[in-house]
């Protein structure tokens, strides 16, 4: 499978409620998601010949938590490990929504 622009798949409410909920429920001590801010997604995506973003699973030994790292892509699928990486996303818990229908 190459890696493109397009590369994802767009999925429904219902889906996503799903997915989500049957992590909720196989994992319910666990984060269950990270914000990062849009100057970070656009920096990295403005390096030049990215194509996308990698999400890594990382764990911060520190605080024993889950840690998300996010790395710029390049069009032969390679981490632009030379550009922006970011991290030290904001978990949820506990910085959660207050209303969502996820």
């Amino acid at each position: 499978m190459s890696l493109t622009p397009q590369s994802g798949k767009e999925i429904t409410l219902e889906e996503a409620q799903e997915l989500i909920g049957a992590f909720k429920t196989n994992y319910p001590d666990e984060i269950n998601s990270f914000f990062v801010g849009s100057d970070h997604i656009e920096h990295i995506l403005a390096q030049e010949d990215c194509i996308g973003i990698r999400i890594i699973n990382g764990f911060d030994t520190t605080t024993k938590k889950m840690s998300e790292v996010l790395v710029g892509v390049d069009s032969l699928g390679n981490d632009m490990d030379s550009g922006l990486i970011v991290d030290k996303l904001v978990p949820c818990p506990p910085v959660c929504p207050t209303s969502t229908r996820l």
